[in-house]
């Protein structure tokens, strides 16, 4: 069975949980309708994504 030879110092737990942290996400404004959509994501209050109509949305 592997079991270390050595306790893992504090800096190197830290070093090996650096990339595990959850980034906030990114939001951007819609060019057509001025709500907040993610980027490269169709816009899901109007439908429009690249200068264009994907979706047609009802409301």
């Amino acid at each position: 069975m592997a079991v270390p030879k050595r306790k893992t110092s504090p800096s190197k737990r830290g070093m090996r949980r650096s990339h595990d942290s959850i980034s906030a996400d990114a939001y951007q404004e819609c060019p057509n309708c001025g709500e907040l959509k993610r980027p490269h994501n169709l816009c899901t209050a109007c439908g429009h994504y690249n200068g264009r109509e994907i979706v047609s949305v009802e409301g």
